[in-house]
């Protein structure tokens, strides 16, 4: 009976000693009581004392010896995809007065909490993270912040308000989500460390440190790893060294990240910077420029070399980009109006009191260009573009134009205006090289009078009718000159709308005239033609007479004398020609003649004999052409009137 009360009892202890650990949690050992006595210090019992035990228990079966041994089952910790884990420690070594967060210098294993005590870890929040994955780590010793869940053993009843509110201030700084900067977004990261030394005097600005990935011991990667930040001399505070496009796991109780644009420096301007940074450098502006001094790129002052366009990763709490444009800009003393860089916003036209006691208001356009290279001298001198116009450029043009107007009157400023705009633009470039600017042109607009005052527009109104009359003689004149186009205009119309009847006319007079010419020229050849021909027939003629002649005065002498001769032979020539030609007996033509004696009857019967002959050559040449006399008809006729007038001897 004893033995069976002995063996329930052992299975009962067995079995009320016997823990089963789920593989997705782990168990946390708290020692009731040990030989060994209690802690003296801190949380966990690193020496077999009563208390928390460092290692923690995986998933399976244990057996513990009952009211010594009390178990804690907690979830494994597990880091989704691309988040971020914080580490808050219960115990460990006390950190230092210049320590915000834990060191994990030496102790960074956090699932082997001996390990991490033994080697010197510090309580509180540490400056290592977790990454994504899944960790078996001891609650009692680590609280655990993610996201979604906190991971710990309640030891107090405040550990949860405490710790909510930790989670609450990395939730604000986005601490759970790794640093991203998109290409796109054209953005920078101005990284601010609240952990490691103080900076030093007179700085505002922690200098880039332990960025050269040949030195792995100080190689903190884009201050990814704190503990080689620190190693590698990093201090608190604001950072010289900015992030630039990509993505950063960073500890967001170590450091936070600011966001801001990318300077962008646009095409026509430059920047001039002003380092607040760095150590003071040799003045490099020459003796000659007494306004301040310029130094190298990189050292504390203005620098002598602008930033040309493009887009610059700028810390803008090392120093500041000062615009100033290199290309043309206009300043308008104009009220109501502005140039596209709004320096001119406060500028207004200049008051003048002219020779002859008007007071207009004169509006003005000046056209000015800044040489990049003498940028930073402008920007010490003057500080910015706006201060330079509002505090120099705008009471020395108005000084100028007051005198220029003092010297004429009304009319001679606005009949003279272009003469004084380029007068005004030769000796103002002076003036303005003298303070590193490029005068390129001056404009004058009308001058105007003040409101109430119609003085100014009774003299323009007189000054307009005047141009008016000009414009109307001018007018009269041209309209008189258009007229005339008019007339010319109408009648090359008309000349145009006749135009065929007209070239048809002129073929027709040309036809006739050259028809005309062609019978001229007929009546020429057969003029020539025919006093060839009679000069032929005459010299024939008048050779065959001379020879008859001979022959009859010789047959006269013979035959007793001329007279009996020449009848002789006049009859013989009728009785031939009436064989021939075959006539009527009884003639045509009666030949009569004068009853006197003497020489004179001779010639009348002679004359009758000639007529006779020709009538009928007349009418031989009649037959051809009826009605018409030919030339040579007419010609022998002559010749036989010629040769009666000469009587023969």
């Amino acid at each position: 009976m004893m033995t069976t009360v002995i063996i329930l009892l052992c299975l009962v202890l067995a079995l009320s000693g016997t823990r089963y650990i789920p593989h997705r949690w782990v168990g946390i050992v708290e020692k009731r009581w040990s030989t060994r006595g209690s802690i003296s210090s801190g949380l966990i019992a690193l020496n077999g004392e009563a208390g928390f035990q460092p290692h923690v228990l995986r998933g399976g079966l244990y057996w513990m010896l009952p009211f010594q041994y009390r178990l804690h089952l907690v979830p494994l910790v597990t880091i989704p995809q691309g988040k971020i884990g914080y580490l808050f420690a219960r115990d460990g070594l006390p950190l230092l007065p210049a320590q915000t967060l834990a060191s994990n210098a030496t102790a960074a294993d956090f699932e082997r909490t001996d390990a991490f005590l033994k080697e010197g870890g510090q309580r509180g929040p540490q400056r290592q993270i977790l990454r994504e994955g899944t960790y078996a780590i001891n609650l009692a010793q680590f609280v655990v912040l993610t996201r979604d869940k906190l991971y710990y053993l309640p030891l107090h009843r405040d550990d949860e308000r405490r710790f909510q509110k930790m989670a609450e201030l990395i939730f604000e700084r986005d601490g759970y989500e790794p640093v991203v900067i998109k290409g796109i977004e054209d953005l920078v990261g101005i990284v601010t460390v609240h952990d490691g030394p103080s900076l030093r005097e007179g700085e505002i600005i922690s200098p880039v440190v332990g960025n050269d990935a040949c030195d792995p011991a100080t190689y903190h990667n884009n201050f990814q790893d704190a503990e080689r930040f620190l190693a590698a001399g990093g201090r608190r505070g604001r950072q010289l060294m900015v992030l630039v496009d990509g993505t950063y796991y960073i500890n967001r109780l170590f450091a936070t990240v600011e966001m801001v644009p990318k300077t962008v420096v646009e095409v026509g301007t430059v920047g001039v910077v002003v380092w607040y940074a760095g150590e003071y450098g040799a003045d490099l502006s020459g003796i000659d420029y007494k306004h301040g001094e310029l130094v190298k790129r990189g050292e504390r002052g203005v620098w002598s070399e602008p930033l040309l366009p493009g887009k610059y990763p700028f810390n803008t709490y090392a120093g500041k980009v000062i615009m100033v444009p290199t290309t043309n800009f206009i300043l308008k003393w104009i009220r109501s109006q502005t140039g596209s860089h709004r320096f001119d916003e406060n500028l207004s036209e200049v008051s003048l009191i002219t020779k002859d006691a008007f007071e207009p208001s004169l509006p003005l356009s000046v056209v000015v260009h800044i040489d990049y290279r003498k940028a930073p001298l402008v920007i010490q001198r003057f500080g910015d573009i706006r201060r330079l116009v509002e505090q120099t450029l705008d009471p020395m043009v108005a000084a100028y134009f007051k005198n220029i107007g003092q010297v004429r009157t009304l009319i001679q400023l606005i009949q003279d205006r272009s003469t004084i705009q380029k007068l005004a633009g030769e000796e103002m470039k002076e003036k303005f090289a003298h303070y590193n600017l490029e005068l390129e042109e001056v404009l004058i607009g009308t001058p105007t009078s003040s409101p109430g005052d119609h003085k100014i527009e009774d003299i323009l109104a007189q000054l307009r009718a005047r141009q008016i009359a000009e414009e109307q003689v001018e007018t009269y004149a041209r309209q008189e000159k258009a007229a005339v186009k008019e007339r010319e205009l109408r009648e090359a119309e008309a000349v145009a709308r006749r135009q065929e009847e007209l070239t048809t006319s002129e073929i027709s007079i040309a036809i006739k005239r050259n028809e005309g010419r062609a019978d001229h020229q007929r009546a020429l050849e057969e003029a020539a033609r025919i006093r060839a021909l009679a000069a032929a027939e005459a010299e024939r003629t008048a050779r065959l007479g001379i020879g008859q002649a001979i022959a009859i005065e010789e047959e006269v002498r013979a035959y007793g004398g001329p007279r009996f001769r020449l009848t002789h032979a006049v009859m013989n020539r009728f009785a031939r020609a009436i064989e021939k030609s075959r006539v009527d007996v009884v003639p045509r033509v009666l030949i009569g003649g004068h009853g006197g004696n003497g020489s004179e009857g001779k010639g009348n019967v002679l004359e009758a004999l000639l007529t006779l002959l020709l009538s009928e050559r007349l009418e031989a040449e009649g037959a051809k052409e009826p009605g018409r006399i030919s030339p040579q008809a007419e010609l022998l006729r002559g010749e036989i009137q010629k040769s009666l007038v000469e009587k023969p001897q």
